[in-house]
């Protein structure tokens, strides 16, 4: 019979109410962690576009050294990438400037204004909504702005 109640005791699982109290105390934790975490999505998502915008900045200034000015807002950045069928640009880096034109963090593709309405050239995005203007996330980020 010992041996029996021992065999029983190391068969034993968990009841309903101990599963139960770990779920309960695991929905606790997300809820005070979710917010939060949710928050730095956001803020990711502006400090990736900032850093984007600002590599971009980085190869119209080396395209410039090469050819002596900056793409044409028609030419837009897609010069960094493709040389442009102008034959104004003589010096155009035959491996591009960028390996490809990256996308803004919500899928949208960077503008690009020369001469810019902030500055010699504007790199900007829209922000979420995609429409000029706007606040927090819905906010226009450009070469502009200081970080």
């Amino acid at each position: 019979m010992n041996t029996r109640n021992r065999r029983r005791n190391r068969q034993r699982g968990f009841t309903l109410i101990e599963i139960m109290v770990v779920v309960i105390i695991i929905g606790i934790l997300a809820a005070i962690v979710a917010p939060s975490v949710i928050g730095r999505v956001d803020d990711a998502r502006i400090t990736k576009a900032h850093a984007e915008i600002s590599n971009i900045g980085s190869a119209l200034k080396f395209y410039r050294l090469d050819n002596f000015a900056y793409p044409s807002t028609e030419q837009g950045i897609e010069a960094l990438v493709t040389k442009p069928n102008d034959p104004n640009v003589k010096n155009w880096n035959p491996g591009g400037y960028l390996d490809r034109l990256p996308k803004d963090p919500w899928g949208n593709p960077y503008l690009y204004l020369h001469p810019g309405n902030n500055g010699v050239v504007d790199v900007y995005t829209l922000g979420r909504d995609g429409r000029p203007g706007g606040d927090g996330m819905d906010a226009d980020i450009g070469n502009w702005d200081p970080q």
